[in-house]
């Protein structure tokens, strides 16, 4: 029998595909696999009792006002909060709660700027390659991509201005710690970088999920900050505080904001409330700063861990990145391999995951690259699943050349 709801399906809804990190991460979930498949931080570094003790405070001191509906640019205090944040690391660019709007995660921002300016075939220029989470929100509206290659410094700035010179409708980047290369713009680039869309008048959209999380320093000024006029910066605490709060934020010209929460109010009216309240007293008691020092130290243990197993393991002629902060490293294999394939098998027979490259190349490529998460699993962890991994792959170059 037919199915009446397929029947009726929208055209949009009839090109939405599933994540292939969503799918993969069915199966890395299983205990028994070592998983460098998803973006997942370290559990066992939740600060669960700063946010139990938050959690008591709030709902003991205001418990009716924290359950209740709130407005859907977010709570008042903790956009005061991100904009006091914003304006003491870079005062040159100053930002009042005004222009920030809490969002449920910075997925669901991705999505309200692709609902507010991308219409049936418009172009966007994006890095190649780029964030899966963010082609897929912007394909669901019909987008089409102009990929820019990048080098080792992030984007190319001359392939940019090709692509900026064309006038897709907007620019999405990621400058600071790239998902999936790890890769981060100098100082220099980012100027280079910002000083094309001032150019060409584009906008900008800068996603920054990782910046909190770097090694030895922070990175270099946003590109919101180089030109604020045409920018909308994306933040999150998924990756600082958990991901489980849902709780992101979008900051850039107030007019940008007010739209973007004309449309928040038909998504879901307002970000949870109660998320909100916790993760500001969180903010409030100062327990973030000494968290994410731990988080850096454990993080840049945990990647060189991955590097050096890298180094010895993997075959010869592999490439792979160094990245100074964020989750990933990004792997490139000699020869004509195809990763994606291969992934079935060696779960089954070495218990890793990984994601396959290919999906982050929004007009194709990449079957040789894959990424590598390092921050989800402890150091010794790290190293048994690389040397796993490259033992597989080593056989199967070796099957392709036989």
């Amino acid at each position: 029998m037919p199915d009446p709801f397929n029947q009726r399906l929208s055209r949009r809804a009839k090109g939405a595909t599933s994540s292939a990190i969503r799918e993969i991460l069915k199966v890395a979930n299983r205990p028994d696999i070592i998983s460098f498949a998803g973006g997942l931080p370290a559990p066992e570094y939740f600060p669960i009792e700063a946010m139990r003790a938050a959690a008591d405070r709030v709902l003991s001191t205001n418990g009716r006002a924290v359950l209740q509906y709130a407005a859907t640019e977010g709570v008042p205090e903790l956009r005061e909060f991100i904009a006091a944040q914003i304006n003491a690391s870079e005062p040159h660019a100053p930002v009042t709660a005004d222009n920030v709007m809490l969002t449920t995660g910075s997925q669901q921002s991705l999505d309200l700027v692709a609902k507010v300016l991308i219409d049936s075939g418009d172009r966007i220029a994006v890095e190649n390659p780029s964030y899966l989470g963010a082609l897929q929100a912007f394909r669901l509206f019909e987008a089409t991509y102009d990929a820019v290659q990048m080098d080792d410094e992030g984007v190319d700035p001359d392939a940019l201005r090709s692509a900026l010179a064309r006038q897709p409708k907007f620019g999405y980047l990621l400058p600071t710690f790239q998902n999936p290369t790890g890769k981060t713009m100098s100082a220099g680039r980012r100027a280079a970088v910002a000083e094309a869309f001032t150019e060409n008048e584009v906008p900008l959209l800068e996603d920054d999920p990782y910046g909190a999380i770097y090694f030895d320093r922070p990175a270099g000024p946003s590109l919101r900050s180089l030109a604020p006029h045409l920018t909308l910066g994306l933040g999150t605490f998924s990756k600082t505080l958990a991901p489980g709060l849902r709780l992101g934020w979008v900051v850039g010209p107030a007019s940008w904001v007010a739209r973007l929460a004309q449309v928040k109010q038909s998504a879901d009216l307002h970000t949870s409330t109660l998320s909100q309240h916790i993760a500001l007293d969180v903010l409030r008691s100062g327990a973030l700063e000494p968290h994410l020092d731990v988080l850096r130290a454990v993080y840049q243990e945990r990647c060189q861990a991955m590097l050096d197993a890298l180094a010895e393991h993997f075959p010869a002629g592999s490439r792979w990145t160094v990245p100074t902060g964020g989750m990933f490293v990004w792997v490139e294999l000699p020869g004509g391999v195809d990763v994606a394939p291969l992934l079935p098998q060696i779960v089954a027979e070495e218990k890793v995951a990984y994601v396959p490259g290919a999906p982050f190349h929004p007009n194709g490529g990449g079957l040789n690259t894959m990424r590598l998460n390092f921050t989800h699993s402890p150091a010794e962890v790290v190293r048994d699943g690389v040397a796993r991994l490259g033992k597989a792959l080593s056989r199967a170059l070796e099957a392709t050349t036989a």
